[in-house]
C-alpha cells in the first residue's frame, strides 16, 4: 500500500470512528461525550499528551496531524470501542490539560 494510501485509510477510519461507532455507543457505555468532536478532541489530546492544537497548527486536525499521531488516536478510540481504554479518564485528562492551559 502507497503512502497516500496508507493515510487515506487512517483518516477513513478515524472518521468511521469518530463520527459513527463512538457517537453510536456512548449512551450504552455511559460515556461522558456524545458527539463526534468530543471524542476527536479527547482521542487527539491524549495521542498529543498535550491539547491537540498546540502540536497540530492546521484544521482539520485529523489531515494535518503527523501519522503517528493519528494513529495513536485511532487506537486509542478502538480500544475505547474495545473496551479497553478508559474514555472517561481521557475525558477528565483532556479537560485538565485545556484548564491547566488557560492559566
Amino acid at each position: 500500500m502507497s503512502r497516500d494510501a496508507e493515510r487515506e485509510a487512517l483518516e477513513a477510519r478515524w472518521l468511521a470512528l469518530t463520527r459513527e461507532e463512538m457517537p453510536g455507543l456512548a449512551a450504552g457505555r455511559g460515556w461522558p461525550v456524545r458527539f463526534d468532536h468530543c471524542f476527536q478532541r479527547i482521542l487527539l489530546d491524549a495521542a498529543c499528551g498535550t491539547v491537540w492544537y498546540d502540536r497540530i497548527p492546521d484544521r482539520p486536525a485529523y489531515r494535518h496531524a503527523p501519522a503517528d499521531i493519528l494513529a495513536e488516536a485511532v487506537r486509542l478510540g478502538e480500544g475505547a470501542v474495545a473496551g479497553e481504554v478508559d474514555l472517561a479518564a481521557l475525558n477528565d485528562e483532556s479537560i485538565a490539560r485545556r484548564r491547566a492551559r488557560k492559566r
